[in-house]
């Protein structure tokens, strides 16, 4: 029996390769800041998350370079505290008006659903672990 696949008569298998792409692809500053804070996780592989997301890893390394430099802006993480405006249910005049009683003093927030009251006159301490607390617990 012979092997003919080296045989140069006969025709080669014809190779096809298709391109469906337009050109580059652009890439939104939001997602590539997306792919980049979940580089930096502890324990994340580059290749892995790269391939995930269709990219190449040359391009997140590239990008988390521009997030060193300030040149592209990621997103908050959950440890970090943001503020948001305050809202008065009460008069501008009788909120600037002492009570007279520490004890009076209510603080009432409510966050994505939740709410917390702190009674008394709380220090800065105290407000951010319950802000902490709210972010951190995944039922509200």
């Amino acid at each position: 029996m012979d092997d003919h696949s080296d045989d140069i008569r006969r025709p080669l298998s014809p190779r096809i390769e298709v391109y469906a792409g337009v050109g580059r692809k652009q890439w939104p500053d939001d997602l590539k800041a997306q792919i980049v804070a979940e580089s930096f996780e502890p324990g994340a592989i580059v290749t892995d998350i790269a391939r995930r997301h269709g990219c190449r890893p040359q391009q997140v390394h590239d990008w988390r370079r521009r997030a060193r430099s300030g040149q592209l802006v990621l997103p908050a993480s959950a440890d970090t505290v943001t503020f948001v405006p305050l809202v008065s249910e009460t008069s501008p005049s009788a909120a600037a008006a002492p009570s007279g009683s520490s004890e009076a003093a209510i603080v009432t927030v409510e966050f994505l659903g939740a709410r917390v009251e702190v009674r008394g006159t709380p220090g800065l301490a105290v407000l951010s672990d319950v802000f902490v607390a709210l972010r951190r617990t995944r039922s509200c």
